[in-house]
């Protein structure tokens, strides 16, 4: 099963020019639109004609061909393993004849309707879609992602067509709960957090991230409020939370496509699989069993130097197998937050995102975006509306919702509450049902068909403002 890396197999004629890749992986990455991650990487095309030239020879690969060479080798890498042997033969026969191109086609074409797409979805590998992605423009990649309905649920439904829902994202650099509760707050009001209401603790241990688990689990019992929270805290740690008795809704874990970059993050499959059967054990969903969060986000193979000679791209939708393993509520893509050094500017980060919706989408997972920027990146927030605009259109499953789009313990730029009442207004995309159905309980809007807020507090929430206010 191994990849064969020396042997030049994919040759092009174009006029007088010959045109060699020397494997499987070299092709890939040079057919991979332009993007700073894999230009540092060294695999970048050098020209636009040379990557022109490896999309056009891309096309007329054989899907079936990804089975036969594994771009790592089968006998190194557990995320190979796991792609293999766990490929559904007969979800792949339908479009088993297939090259790179012929699949492009059908999945543009009204063959592939919303059945048929869940359909094959265990057949097809990640490399699959991440070779399909390559030779797609931007608007085959929105027009495919928003034919492919991906539901999970907890304690509300996340993925329905025609929803948009947000996490709601507290975080504070000193993890202070009064300043944390102001946050979640303010996003209720602005009908975020149906997602999930997560945090990224500033103290990461054990007992840091037991004292916020209980705290939103307190908010969440108190206000009756049909969703799902989560300490972003290594998976080890959430393990750990539940031996202790922590109220644990979702395991979180960053992932990557390449088991050299899991074990640099601390974990593999069998620490994801004990992970899973210890949120199970609580049984704290009520409408669904899906448990498990995860982060993903092109660049973090290669910053890891765990990548293999892979273009980041095919790294990140690899990771997205071990996602779909564990039947997760959540998947997001945190587009831009590694920086310029691997997606350099608003395009880049703009055709990323989209690239990752797509691949997740197709792949069966609930993907969202943390449409992001570090402050060192050639991005503005306009950049980030027309990504958010752009994944709206695409179905994209979740965004963030962060006070005044500035994470000030992250440091970086990503979406507002106000961001994600744009986007439900201007494309006409709900919550989730069962979240949408508490606003309009707790009167947060005063018309919920068009999200026109309601001018005064709503009365079940002006105890806890009071004390919000004495605590500060």
């Amino acid at each position: 099963m191994s990849a064969n890396r020396t042997t030049p197999q994919f040759r092009h004629i174009l006029g007088e020019r010959t045109f060699t890749f020397a494997d499987l992986a070299d092709l890939m990455a040079k057919a991979t639109p332009a993007r700073s991650g894999d230009r540092l990487a060294g695999v970048a095309a050098e020209t636009a004609e040379q990557r022109a030239v490896a999309q056009m020879t891309l096309a007329d690969v054989p899907l079936s061909l990804f089975l036969e060479q594994p771009l790592i080798p089968y006998e190194d890498d557990e995320i190979t393993r796991l792609i293999i042997d766990e490929h559904d033969k007969t979800a792949f026969a339908p479009i088993s004849h297939l090259t790179v191109g012929g699949f492009r086609d059908w999945l543009l074409s009204d063959l592939a309707s919303p059945e048929r797409l869940h359909s094959i979805r265990a057949g097809v590998t990640p490399e699959m879609a991440a070779a399909v992605s390559k030779i797609m423009r931007n608007q085959d990649l929105i027009l495919v992602a928003k034919k492919c309905h991906v539901r999970t649920a907890f304690r509300n439904t996340i993925g329905l067509p025609g929803h948009l829902s947000t996490r709601l994202q507290p975080n504070h650099p000193t993890d202070d709960l009064t300043g944390i509760a102001a946050s979640m707050l303010d996003g209720l009001l602005y009908a975020n957090g149906d997602a999930v209401i997560g945090i990224n603790p500033a103290t990461d241990n054990v007992q840091q991230a037991t004292r916020l688990i209980k705290m939103m689990d307190e908010v969440i019992q108190h206000y009756e409020i049909p969703t799902q929270s989560c300490v972003l805290t290594h998976v080890t740690n959430t393990i750990e939370c539940i031996e202790q008795g922590a109220p644990v809704d979702l395991v979180f874990q960053s992932i990557g496509g390449t088991q050299a970059t899991n074990d640099s993050f601390g974990f593999n499959l069998a620490t994801l699989a004990e992970a899973q059967d210890a949120a199970l054990s609580l049984k704290r969903g009520t409408v669904g069993n899906n448990v498990m969060y995860f982060e993903t986000g092109q660049g973090s193979a290669l910053s890891a130097n765990a990548h293999h000679g892979l273009d980041q791209q095919t790294c990140e939708v690899r990771a997205y197998a071990v996602a779909r393993k564990f039947d997760p509520l959540l998947v997001n893509t945190v587009v831009g937050f590694i920086g310029p050094e691997y997606l350099y500017d608003g395009k880049e980060i703009t055709r990323a995102g989209l690239e990752d919706h797509f691949c997740g989408k197709l792949l069966g997972l609930p993907m969202g975006c943390d449409v992001c920027y570090t402050n060192h990146a050639e991005a503005d927030q306009n950049d980030m509306d027309n990504l958010l605009t752009l994944l709206g259109v695409a179905g994209c499953t979740f965004i963030m919702g962060i006070p005044g789009s500035d994470d000030i313990m992250l440091n970086y730029q990503t979406t507002s509450f106000h961001d994600a009442l744009y986007a439900r207004r201007a494309l006409g995309l709900k919550p989730a049902p069962e979240f949408d159905a508490w606003l309009a309980k707790m009167e947060i809007f005063k018309n919920n068909e068009q999200f026109t807020l309601n001018s005064q507090l709503p009365s079940a929430f002006q105890p806890s403002l009071q004390r919000l206010i004495g605590g500060l």
